[in-house]
């Protein structure tokens, strides 16, 4: 059974966020760089136009995490607790967060983005050019890499979709060049 099956089957075909049933994707929460069901939920469009910052936020549709915070999958709790975060300013998400209690290591997982960091506090990474680089950007190398640990060089001009921040270091992100994950230095890389 695939993930996006067992995510439906899961849900029952619901939005996990908001429980609607209309338009549903996968979802695989960031820093995460496989799909599995410990690591993906399944959302609606409206849900994950909130989450990718493609939408305006409205907070009254987040009134709906006061339920799937209790949801007893990880993954779910941890995408409300994000959310929340985002939505800490409005007032009620703080009396939900106060309530809410995730275990250490999903804490940890839910603090990789930052979420619970105020704007100040956040790492931001950016290419060569200065640009701002985002979870899931598509970056093109700028000069030719070679990759410690093995014989093999990343060329100028490679694309590297999908790339993955490092939270504690500006300067690092995450991405597959020919079928493996390498550590690339932001200075070399240009948002495509």
């Amino acid at each position: 059974m695939s993930v996006l099956q067992t995510l439906q089957e899961r849900s029952n075909n619901t939005c996990e966020l908001c429980t609607s049933t209309e338009e549903l994707k996968q979802y695989t929460i960031p820093p995460s760089l496989n799909e599995n069901v410990d690591n993906d939920v399944l959302v609606c469009k409206t849900c994950l136009g909130q989450i990718n910052g493609d939408q305006d936020m409205d907070p009254n549709h987040w009134r709906c995490l006061n339920d799937s915070m209790w949801n007893e999958h990880v993954a779910v709790q941890i995408m409300a607790w994000r959310m929340l975060q985002r939505l800490r300013n409005e007032g009620w998400p703080k009396d939900l967060l106060d309530m809410m209690y995730l275990d250490d290591e999903a804490l940890a997982l839910a603090r990789a983005t930052g979420e619970d960091k105020d704007e100040s506090e956040k790492i931001i990474h950016r290419d060569i050019n200065g640009v701002i680089l985002e979870n899931g950007d598509s970056v093109v190398l700028v000069k030719d890499l070679k990759v410690k640990g093995s014989s093999m060089v990343a060329k100028q001009g490679t694309a590297v979709r999908n790339i993955r921040l490092d939270h504690e270091n500006d300067k690092y992100i995450e991405g597959k060049v020919s079928a493996q994950q390498i550590v690339i230095i932001t200075e070399y890389v240009k948002k495509i």
